[in-house]
């Protein structure tokens, strides 16, 4: 069963879960997070960053997702979920994992990455848009 990444934006913070389409983690897999504004879908790139992708994956697949919000937005810059309830209670998360920045992804508009703290291997669950 394919896991449902619903999003059900409210102005802020925006609920949302997300559905993972059916193509392989080798062939740039695709999420989409269904919101009120629309849908916004994710392509991500496991030939330049395999541990993330397989990280962010696995907790669209566990359903990690469903019923968390976008609980950091700053127009003009990023939208950051992934993390915390409505209610503003953080969810568990899974150890960290490494920095890819060696892939050359850069942060342009429109691109996704996971949100870290300072220390560079501190990516686990919450990730940012850039818009």
């Amino acid at each position: 069963m394919t896991p449902r990444f619903r999003l059900a934006a409210l102005l802020l913070p925006a609920l949302f879960s997300a559905s993972l389409a059916a193509a392989p983690v080798s062939d740039n897999p695709r999420v989409e997070l269904d919101t009120s504004m629309g849908p916004i879908v994710l392509r991500l790139t496991p030939e330049r960053a395999p541990i993330t992708v397989r990280n962010f994956l696995q907790y669209v697949k566990d359903g990690h997702y469903d019923g968390t919000i976008f609980h950091r937005v700053i127009p003009g810059f990023m939208i950051q979920g992934g993390g915390f309830t409505p209610d503003l209670r953080q969810k568990p998360t899974r150890n960290p994992i490494p920095l890819e920045a060696r892939g050359g992804l850069p942060n342009e508009r429109y691109t996704v990455a996971m949100a870290r703290t300072s220390y560079p291997n501190s990516a686990t669950s919450q990730f940012f848009i850039n818009v």
